[in-house]
């Protein structure tokens, strides 16, 4: 054995006494909330589906018919094949973005291919030594990468806490060029929520620009769609604004509105964008086809959000403690090792959860993180507060 696997085994090692070791299962994607791994069935409560779009049979059909009466596949084929600034900018990725610019009223938008590209781009290319970033201190792990790689000075706040940021900028605004209030609209592991007017409240007051990340928030939260920014009546008021295609849209990608201004500068700038292949056209087609279904879909977000509701008082009544006020749910547990064993119980009862460990989480706060989407019913969730109180015992 080499130096580096010997090394290697034994950091993978103590990441297994830590009970922190992940591994890959192999999954089919099933209707109502389903899902097949090793031929058996499970409701998926892992997953970011939240509008139940990419396991959705009869959108998928009419998507293919669409793309079948028009020829699109033939006529563009499966590979973009190149970054978007080569040969890679196909005509769906005008039609996307034209799209998104209508449904935000913003004045221009952009794809990335991810919202991981999106975050490690975004940043660096807007911020230099002179700047200063405010982070929440939940903001999600590709957002911290982004901070790694810009040249700013780096402050992260403590979760939600907005009287740190005034403090910290009524005493050192003046040091600074440029400020970047960083944010996600709905946490990734809490399932809580930003105050975003209030952040647009401070970040007016003391001349900063506001970064919101609607990863978990489009799609499902607004009443089209737009986020919790639009829910809140603040997404005319915001600097940057990104979200996913990775979650309610059911797709791939990501993308940010603002300014045409902000979107030719990262155009320019950004890395993760200028040196990405595009996406498949097939892939921005898709989006194409669901972005216009997004903002019709009320009902669907009032059922996943009364849905949300129910179950987080039936966790309660069950003793557990939750939190949040999004589809999101946590349950919380505190201890790694115990948040496994719990996972693997409630597995063997049909409900696919896992243990969100750290370093996903800080030390000590070690959950389960049921993620509730549109495709489900609530008599599939009604047993499901007993079974996890009785995996915890």
């Amino acid at each position: 054995m080499s130096v580096l696997h010997q090394q290697l085994r034994e950091q993978l090692d103590a990441i297994e006494q830590q009970g922190q070791l992940r591994r890959l299962a192999p999954v089919t994607h099933l209707d109502q909330g389903r899902i097949d791994i090793d031929g058996r069935q499970y409701l998926n409560l892992a997953g970011n589906d939240y509008l139940g779009l990419a396991t959705n049979r009869e959108l998928l059909q009419a998507f293919f018919r669409e793309q079948t009466d028009d020829n699109l596949l033939e006529r563009y084929g499966l590979g973009s094949t190149a970054s978007r600034l080569m040969t890679g900018n196909t005509l769906p990725y005008v039609r996307l973005e034209e799209q998104l610019r209508a449904l935000y009223q913003a004045e221009a938008a952009l794809v990335f291919n991810s919202g991981y590209h999106i975050n490690i781009g975004i940043l660096p290319a807007l911020s230099g030594k002179q700047d200063l970033i405010l982070a929440d201190k939940l903001c999600h792990a590709s957002l911290i990468d982004g901070m790694r790689l810009s040249r700013a000075k780096v402050i992260r706040y403590p979760h939600l806490d907005y009287p740190a940021i005034e403090q910290v900028l009524a005493k050192d605004r003046e040091r600074y060029r440029q400020v970047f209030i960083v944010t996600e609209s709905i946490f990734s592991m809490d399932g809580d929520a930003a105050d975003l007017a209030e952040l647009v409240r401070i970040k007016d007051r003391f001349r900063a620009a506001l970064y919101v990340d609607e990863a978990h928030g489009v799609g499902i939260r607004g009443q089209s769609g737009c986020g919790l920014a639009e829910e809140q009546g603040v997404h005319h008021k915001i600097e940057i604004l990104t979200g996913t295609f990775g979650k309610a849209y059911g797709g791939q990608g990501s993308f940010v509105v603002g300014s045409q201004l902000l979107i030719d500068y990262l155009l320019n700038t950004a890395r993760s964008q200028i040196f990405s292949t595009g996406l498949p056209p097939v892939s921005v087609h898709w989006l194409c086809f669901v972005l216009r279904q997004i903002p019709l879909m009320q009902a669907q977000r009032a059922k996943v959000d009364e849905m949300a509701a129910r179950f987080r008082d039936a966790l309660r009544a069950a003793g557990l403690r939750t939190d949040g006020s999004s589809n999101i749910v946590p349950v919380m547990v505190g201890d790694a090792a115990r948040a496994v064993a719990a996972a693997e119980r409630i597995c063997e009862a049909g409900y696919w959860v896992k243990a969100v460990r750290p370093p996903t989480v800080p030390a000590g706060t070690s959950r389960l993180r049921l993620s509730l989407n549109a495709a489900m019913d609530w008599e599939q969730l009604a047993p499901l507060p007993a079974i996890i109180k009785a995996s915890l015992e």
